[in-house]
């Protein structure tokens, strides 16, 4: 007897240790990885930057946990990074614990055996990432103008109106320079928020279908028609859907002469449906038009593989237009939100391009002109001016030209093409990727100890870090190099586990994931509808946070505060805001480290670190799409997305409050809520709420139960 209670008090006494131990420096993807996966833990011990002062000494022997009866499964040692150097572009160094051998199917977590401190909890599983990209793809349709976000597509937190649907909104839109003149009026209904912004943007929304419809013709059977949209089980992949959604709004935009309209500016309010100021579209150009016709070609192709027929017979013609339009009119240029141009206050960003863009654009058209009319001045447009593009020109592939680059891997496909053109963009792309330092000598030599490298960190580099992935992952989908086809998929996966986690902040780089998986998400963007303030502020601390799976910047180091609060914003209340919060990090940073988990509006200017964009969005969605499983075991259509049968607490890990979402189809009004310890000892019990205080637990792993006479749900959650 005297034994077993001590056997009883050491198991106690082990998982009350266990229930502290969760560490900041081991991190994981956090959602997961599949069985084929490279699967690396990265530990780190900070060395430069806001972090500096904390400091962590790994043990020798790390473990793979199965986190369901907490058996170690796979052992070995942590590997010194570059031979214990500290790494520049994070400020830490860092050791690897490499578990990629282990592939059987499960719930885990890492442990460090010496320090007793502990991973996030993943899954191995080879469908681990469908349910990640259904929630990406759907931040397009919380992102639609003009269309209500009603139940049971939108979550319950989520819902909303159509927007700009009224007076001299989106259906009665009137040119920029004569708002009171009714004869201009059009109706430009339709298409996406562009970013934090509501403005659409021709040359940009006309990217993200033409990227949509390339994911999808990529790997058309991965996906699917139930990410419950209102289009859910019509037979097309919701992926083609919402690029429909997008293209009938493009259609809109152009004139009976084949021309496109630059942009539409539209009003701000959160949340959309209370914008009520007036549209207002911008003027035609040349780049718009260019960039158009190459997305009309293509839609016109794959549209016409899925059937409907008339759909691409418009598609197509509308791209003869606008390449007809175009050629006459070769340099008409629109600068929008321009005093010079008269055009302050039109839209935001600013769409127009240079020389260059427009040739881009042009060449583009071309290639797609050519493989769906197989017109030969079309191809020959192309041939006699490919060269101009910088990866011929310069030898260097990169990820800030990543779509040129699409361009011209995408003609080797075309059938009819000149072999001595293939083989140069061939030559070219595998070149450069060979030779070039930020290329697979970066990935050959282990340059980045986060496994993403970027040679420059800049605005939206979360946006490049995907279209890097995407730079490697071409060599397998063009078939480019089949002795470095493997490197090329692991390389390109790596990018995914980076904005899954594996990065210095231990966060995902998505919203409000914690329903999916995620266990330290970004909790706040730069947004209109979520802005500073509103009931979609900040996840666990506004009402309800952020939509899931939007995607942000990501770390800036050129970010700063606005010029003026170097000598005056313009008033004491003003000038008071420049220093309302701490700013550093961002501020004074390494690379990786140039980032904050915040939204704050003028003169902090976080648009710069944490604004989201449908461009950011769909680049990610597109490499995230090369990983998926082709099964899907995923929710049937018109479900909701996460399972109703099952609680729901959010943030997962928190800090000060927890809260709940218990089945929708139940009365919880009798149900008790407990929070034990993972030995079972009971901490809190209170009546079902919300939201619970538990900021004087310790950290670490607990449970709580709601439960009545008759029913109970129970779910495991961190205290970090």
């Amino acid at each position: 007897m005297k034994k077993l209670l001590v056997c009883i008090w050491c198991f106690i006494c082990i998982n009350e240790i266990w229930a502290q131990s969760l560490s900041d420096f081991i991190v994981i993807d956090q959602f997961g990885y599949r069985p084929s996966s490279d699967k690396i833990a990265v530990i780190r011990d900070p060395q430069t930057g806001f972090d500096a002062s904390e400091s962590f000494t790994p043990g020798n022997n790390y473990a793979l946990v199965n986190a369901s009866n907490d058996q170690q499964v796979f052992t070995g040692t942590a590997i010194a990074w570059n031979a214990g150097a500290e790494d520049t572009s994070s400020g830490d160094k860092i050791w690897w614990f490499d578990f990629s051998n282990y592939t059987t199917s499960g719930t885990y977590y890492v442990l460090d055996i010496a320090n007793n401190l502990r991973s996030f909890e993943f899954e191995i599983r080879e469908d681990i990432y469908n349910e990640i990209l259904k929630q990406a793809v759907r931040t397009f349709y919380y992102q639609r103008v003009g269309f209500a976000k009603e139940t049971p597509y939108a979550e319950p937190n989520w819902t909303d109106g159509a927007s700009h649907m009224g007076t001299l909104q989106d259906t009665e839109c009137r040119s920029y320079d004569a708002p009171n003149d009714a004869s201009t009026e059009k109706d430009v209904s339709g298409g996406w928020y562009d970013a934090g912004d509501y403005n659409k943007y021709t040359n940009w929304t006309s990217n993200y279908i033409y990227e949509m419809l390339l994911a999808y013709e990529e790997y058309p059977d991965v996906w699917k028609d139930n990410y419950n949209i209102p289009e859910s089980g019509n037979g097309i992949p919701d992926i083609v859907d919402e690029a429909k959604w997008g293209m009938d709004h493009l259609l809109k935009l152009q004139n009976s002469n084949g021309s496109m309209i630059s942009v539409v500016s539209e009003s701000h309010a959160s949340p959309p449906s209370s914008a009520t100021g007036q549209s207002l579209y911008g003027a035609v150009n040349t780049s718009s038009t260019w960039n158009s016709a190459s997305t009309f070609a293509y839609g016109a192709k794959i549209f016409a593989s899925l059937g409907m027929t008339t759909y691409a017979n418009t598609l197509e013609q509308a791209s003869i237009n606008a390449w007809n339009w175009a050629t006459a009119n070769p340099n008409v240029v629109w600068r929008n939100n321009d005093a010079a141009n008269g055009s302050q206050g039109i839209g935001a960003g600013q769409q127009e391009v240079d020389d260059y863009g427009r040739a881009m654009y042009r060449l583009r058209a071309a290639a797609h002109l050519y493989e769906t009319t197989n017109q030969e001045s079309y191809k020959t447009f192309f041939e006699n001016n490919y060269t101009e593009t910088h990866m011929i020109a310069w030898n260097f592939v990169f990820p800030f030209e990543a779509r040129e680059q699409e361009t011209l891997l995408y003609y080797t496909t075309i059938p009819g093409v000149s072999t001595n053109v293939v083989d140069n963009i061939v030559d070219t792309y595998n070149s450069s990727m060979n030779s070039n330092a930020i290329n697979f000598m970066s990935f050959d030599n282990k340059v980045d100890p986060y496994m993403a490298h970027l040679d420059t960190y800049t605005w939206g580099s979360n946006n490049t870090k995907a279209k890097k992935g995407l730079t490697f992952y071409s060599i397998k989908q063009y078939e480019l190099n089949n002795a470095r086809e493997d490197d090329a998929e692991k390389a390109a996966e790596n990018y995914i586990h980076y904005l899954h986690g594996v990065n210095p902040l231990n966060m995902v780089y998505l919203t409000n994931m914690y329903s999916y998986g995620g266990d330290r998400c970004a909790n706040q963007i730069y947004h209109t509808w979520f802005q500073d303030g509103t009931d979609w502020d900040e996840t666990n601390v506004s009402l309800y946070g952020p939509a899931p799976g939007f995607v942000p910047g990501g770390p800036n180091p050129s970010y700063d505060k606005d010029q003026c609060c170097n000598s005056s914003c313009g008033s004491a209340a003003n000038d008071a805001l420049c220093n309302s919060i701490s700013v550093s990090p961002p501020l004074g940073q390494p690379d990786q480290k140039s980032y904050l988990d915040f939204n704050n509006n003028w003169p902090l200017n976080s648009w710069s670190i944490s604004e989201n964009s449908c461009g950011y969005q769909i680049a990610y969605i597109r490499l995230l799409s090369k990983f998926v499983s082709e099964s899907d075991n995923s929710l049937s259509v018109n479900t909701p997305n996460i399972d109703t049968n099952q609680l729901v607490l959010y943030p997962n890990p928190a800090k000060n409050t927890i809260r709940i979402r218990l089945p929708e189809h139940i009365n919880t009004t009798d149900y008790t809520v407990t929070i034990s310890s993972m030995i079972g000892k009971k901490l809190i019990e209170t009546s079902m709420k919300n939201s619970i205080n538990v900021s004087k637990l310790n950290q670490g792993m607990y449970i709580l139960k709601a439960e009545n006479a008759n029913k109970s749900f129970s779910q495991k959650f961190i205290i970090q």
